[in-house]
């Protein structure tokens, strides 16, 4: 049974969240005048060291969020919750995780249960507003019942509403500016379907980059489309292989994983022999084999303007409509290296 906290160990928690005993004290006992951010520190200090929090630290919910988001099987798809659902409740809001993995509730059902719970908001996550074959009016019908909502990676251009997104074009020229500069010329892009507004984007500035450089007709055959999967970047690298790509820039870290399969399945080694670029940086992708090389998303500064707006518009605030782009990163790791032909 997990006891409570007492005097005795108010300073081990007051360690781990790097307050005085005094703050812990008042956050134990629900008494006022403590920073929402300073509660919240405490909070998780005590679930980092498996105390029980007592029930009057519970605060009141202001209100119900929708959080829909992909599958959970890529893990930047759970970075993104964990971060959103830490800034809502940190804010006082609670989150209702909605996932929309293959042969569950469709994002159409999941609205329709939101709706009916009356949530205060709702935060899209790489969701159908990114699939230009889509009925975006579902969103449009959202905004005219009077429904908050922000969307994350994605485009709905016949949307009202705000839309934050890592620049695919940006990530696409570093990438492919780390690589030439490696000696690479004939590098690959594998990414997923083509009805998707990062794959389109990613695509389009890849084809303007390495069109001078292998021609117009040729260049098409170095981009592939396969699923956001290990499975679907082993397709596409085994193809890239075939039409002889030294390197590849794949469409997520999950892709990547599969590049490297795909290479080693050939005897070849990586980066020796295959050099290989992720898209993402998500949780862990620094401790694979080799550490990958990758374009790390800014997951904590599209959420944090993400939920801000979208708080904002539960308040009642007019909120500026569109696109807002955020520069990613590149992180060179070990599954990039000189090309074998320099």
């Amino acid at each position: 049974m997990t006891e409570q906290p007492d005097a005795l160990r108010l300073a081990d928690i007051a360690e781990q969240a790097r307050v005085s005993e005094a703050t812990v004290s008042r956050v134990v006992n629900g008494k006022p005048g403590v920073a929402a951010s300073t509660r919240q520190a405490v909070l998780a200090a005590m679930d980092q060291l498996g105390y029980q929090r007592p029930l009057r630290t519970r605060q009141r919910t202001k209100g119900l969020i929708g959080l829909l988001i992909p599958e959970l099987d890529n893990p930047i798809f759970p970075a993104f919750a964990q971060v959103i659902d830490s800034m809502l409740s940190l804010r006082g809001y609670q989150s209702v995780l909605c996932t929309q993995s293959p042969g569950g509730a469709t994002e159409d059902e999941h609205l329709e249960t939101l709706t009916d719970r009356g949530v205060s908001g709702i935060v899209f996550v790489s969701g159908l507003h990114a699939d230009t074959t889509a009925d975006h009016g579902r969103y449009t019908r959202l905004i005219e019942r009077g429904v908050p909502v922000v969307f994350v990676n994605g485009y709905a251009p016949g949307v009202r509403a705000p839309f934050f997104s890592d620049d695919d074009g940006v990530a696409v020229r570093l990438a492919v500016t780390h690589l030439r500069e490696l000696g690479h010329e004939r590098i690959g892009l594998a990414v997923g379907p083509e009805r998707f507004v990062p794959t389109q984007r990613k695509a389009a500035e890849f084809r303007r980059l390495m069109a001078p450089v292998s021609g117009s007709a040729d260049v098409d055959k170095l981009i592939t489309h396969s699923l956001f999967s290990v499975e679907g970047g082993h397709s596409a690298a085994s193809s890239l292989l075939d039409q002889g790509c030294t390197a590849v820039v794949c469409g997520s870290d999950l892709m990547a994983l599969g590049a490297i399969r795909a290479a080693r399945k050939r005897g070849l080694s990586v980066p020796r022999d295959f050099s290989v670029v992720g898209y993402d940086d998500s949780p862990l992708i620094a401790f694979t084999d080799p550490p990958l090389t990758t374009i790390q998303q800014q997951v904590s500064a599209m959420t944090t303007a993400a939920v801000r707006t979208l708080l904002d518009e539960i308040a009642g605030v007019d909120v500026p409509t569109g696109e807002y782009l955020f520069q990613p990163e590149l992180v060179v790791r070990g599954s990039t290296a000189a090309c074998p032909e320099s």
